[in-house]
């Protein structure tokens, strides 16, 4: 059942991938919205069958990256204000009431949403996640997100605000299922960076990762969060010598007339 909602409708867009573990907890925390609205790329679990019932309008629709499966699912929304939602998010009752009541006077046509995350259901407080904010409640005909592989933002064509409170996300499950997912944002990111990057160099590979560990681990105070944080710092840095490696190889093998990494 869904309690009375603001009389600006809004959709709420989920994208999902195998996201069993997760999508009926989310959706949970979205059964308030006028129209939930979830776009899945060929699941090969459980996913259709959590999602197949009344009230939830499903689509199947080919995945080449996240910003471009947004971009396709936003105009196909009915209302006219959209909240994003990850499957592995949760809207908390205090964000759900402060988005209904900024709606019943919007004064920004986007808002950015903070997310407190969790590690291995560990509460991080610090580790450069402390700020981590998305831009997710935007009018529909409004915002469009970056052509981007990875860590598209989105564009908004007016004045954007802020809310208080946080989604709840979930952000690791397993390394397994990290590595899995670093692998393929590595790739993407390795592209990305390829348009701005003409020549990979030492610094790239040995300084950048470095820094990137100290900025989290030192400066953004991920001692403080004990192991949990020393791993999020390292698997930071990982990220970023993966990524100039990957387009290491990208350069070399266009370089000798060959392909470059699998997507």
């Amino acid at each position: 059942m869904r309690p009375v909602t603001t009389s600006t409708p809004v959709t709420v867009i989920v994208l999902t991938f195998n996201e069993e573990r997760n999508l009926d907890d989310c959706l949970k925390t979205v059964s308030w919205a006028d129209e939930l609205f979830v776009v899945d790329s060929f699941s090969t679990d459980k996913t259709p069958e959590i999602v197949s019932r009344d009230g939830i309008r499903f689509v199947q629709h080919e995945y080449v990256n996240s910003a471009t499966q947004k971009n396709w699912a936003i105009p196909q929304a009915t209302h006219p204000w959209i909240l994003i939602v990850d499957a592995d998010e949760r809207v908390t009752p205090e964000l759900r009431d402060e988005i209904l009541k900024t709606l019943e006077k919007p004064d920004a046509d986007g808002y950015r949403i903070g997310r407190q995350n969790y590690f291995l259901g560990k509460k991080i407080r610090f580790s450069g996640w402390q700020n981590d904010t998305v831009l997710r409640l935007f009018r529909r005909d409004k915002g469009r997100y970056q052509d981007r592989h990875v860590h598209a933002d989105i564009i908004i064509d007016g004045s954007v605000g802020a809310l208080k409170s946080k989604f709840l996300h979930h952000t690791f499950e397993s390394f397994d299922q990290y590595l899995k997912k670093y692998d393929r944002y590595t790739s993407w990111a390795a592209r990305d960076r390829g348009k701005r990057t003409k020549r990979v160099r030492w610094d790239h590979l040995a300084l950048r990762p470095l820094g990137r560990f100290l900025r989290h681990y030192i400066l953004r105070l991920g001692i403080l969060d004990g192991k949990e944080g020393f791993i999020i710092s390292m698997m930071a840095a990982y990220s970023v010598f993966l990524k100039y490696a990957k387009l290491w190889e990208i350069q070399k093998k266009e370089a000798q007339g060959t392909s470059g990494v699998d997507e």
